[in-house]
């Protein structure tokens, strides 16, 4: 299900004072670099991506294939940064990014 408008400006708010969890760089989508998305998004549900690739287009279209191999939704692409998110029905409220600032 697509984000809200709403939903996506709390999320900025939320990952703008995020440090990145998960950091690709020119080797591109490893099984490595899958693995820890595939953790982060579970234990945190919202997370900050930093792509170290120089081509924007390039950028881009590693976001979209984390996104699709992660099952989760691009909140935001600032630069080099990407702010993505996927729900976890069981999230651990100590560890959940949006559960944390849940107010």
């Amino acid at each position: 299900m697509p984000l809200t408008q709403e939903q996506k400006k709390q999320f900025k708010s939320i990952g703008h004072h995020l440090k990145p969890v998960l950091i690709v760089a020119d080797n591109g989508l490893t099984e490595g670099v899958l693995a820890e998305l595939e953790r982060a998004l579970s234990d945190h549900e919202l997370i900050k991506v930093q792509l170290r690739i120089i081509e924007r287009e390039d950028r881009l279209a590693a976001i979209s294939e984390l996104c699709k191999a992660g099952k989760a939704e691009t909140v935001q692409v600032i630069g080099k940064m990407a702010l993505i998110y996927r729900k976890n029905p069981k999230a651990n409220k100590n560890l959940s990014n949006v559960k944390r600032h849940q107010g």
